[in-house]
């Protein structure tokens, strides 16, 4: 099998040495070119075409949202961002993501090469998944860590909390979602009405990220969109998203719907976890919620799902052919956890239905 050819693009001499020993001392890839800046790299591509491009998103001569956007509009690739945990990178990362990246790896001010060396297999493994996935043309390692369930925050033998009703006046959506959900939770937002049911979301993002995120997608829809705070509740016309960092739990009180923004150990690798929100929605919500898991690589979100649906919430996955990396579904179509596979474009229509049944 042929190596995966990579292009790093960063205005640091440490990263761009760093990330091509990191590279090219893997059997399956190869760095055809590690250059400075953007204009550097359209030079470079006159050369050879890589499979996946590492980029910085804050560079000198051309910003590198700039560089993607033309990127996607000529040939579309691949892209992992590598960008610095600031406010002002955040808010840059999340218009690159709009604009077509897949996935983010997150970079400190200090100690960047101490970072990326321990961070090595992560960065390995989101550039193996970024070259399987599908993007479209737009308008010495270190210790593994342990892998945990949903065990590890919400235990199954020790649920003392309200059980859920057998129906409710409000209604649930929780949805999980991952590499490529940036851009399918922006499909699927800005084409709900103001009237609609409360959303839970997880996207697979780092801490200081979702923040930034979330009040993008509010500027675009109907809906509002924000982060989730601790006890927020889940209201009819409003998106909660899981911050960074940090799990998010559904709870109940009467009738009405909270969450709960937690701290706890990696589950499935990731925090937030799908499966953490999934499961607390199977128990708190049961038949009253719509339980929708999207792109992303990776299986989180496919056990959660399958308790919802045994709980007696209706399952929805997203479709092969509309996701940028068909893991997170694949796993829960596999499991018995969806009751039905459809189209990013039919969500909208499909959250209509649910609310208003």
């Amino acid at each position: 099998m042929p190596a995966i050819r990579v292009m790093v693009v960063d205005d640091s001499a440490v990263v761009r040495q760093v990330l091509t020993g990191l590279f090219n001392a893997a059997p399956d890839m190869q760095v055809t070119h590690a250059v400075a800046d953007p204009l550097m790299a359209i030079e470079r591509l006159k050369e050879g075409w890589p499979d996946v491009i590492v980029l910085d998103v804050e560079m000198p001569r051309m910003d590198g949202i700039t560089f993607l956007r033309k990127i996607m509009q000529e040939r579309p690739t691949p892209v992992v961002i590598c960008s610095s945990l600031t406010e002002r990178g955040a808010r840059t990362t999340v218009e690159a993501m709009a604009a077509g990246a897949v996935a983010i790896v997150t970079k400190p001010q200090l100690g960047l090469k101490q970072f990326l060396q321990e961070s090595g297999e992560e960065l390995l493994s989101t550039v193996r998944s970024a070259a399987r996935a599908r993007v479209r043309r737009s308008t010495a390692p270190p210790p593994v860590q342990p892998r945990h369930n949903a065990d590890a925050v919400l235990p199954p033998g020790a649920v003392r909390e309200v059980r859920a009703m057998a129906r409710t006046t409000e209604r649930i959506v929780a949805i999980g979602t991952s590499t490529g959900g940036t851009q399918a939770l922006e499909v699927l937002l800005t084409a709900l009405p103001r009237v609609t049911p409360g959303l839970v979301i997880v996207q697979h993002m780092p801490e200081k990220f979702t923040a930034a995120f979330a009040a993008r997608l509010d500027g675009l829809c109907a809906i509002t969109v924000r982060e989730a705070a601790h006890n927020d509740r889940v209201v009819a016309g409003q998106a909660l998203i899981a911050p960074g960092g940090r799990h998010m739990v559904l709870k109940r009180s009467g009738a009405q719907y909270f969450v709960e923004v937690i701290d706890g150990p990696l589950v499935n690798r990731h925090r937030p976890s799908v499966d953490v929100l999934f499961r607390s929605t199977a128990r708190c919500a049961g038949a009253n919620a719509l339980g929708i898991i999207m792109t992303g690589m990776g299986d989180d979100g496919a056990a959660g799902l399958l308790e919802m649906r045994t709980a007696g919430a209706r399952t929805l996955a997203q479709d092969e052919d509309s996701c940028v990396v068909y893991g997170m579904p694949r796993e829960a179509v596999r499991l018995g956890a969806v009751e039905r596979t459809v189209a990013l474009q039919q969500f909208a229509l499909e959250i209509g239905r649910f609310g208003a049944a």
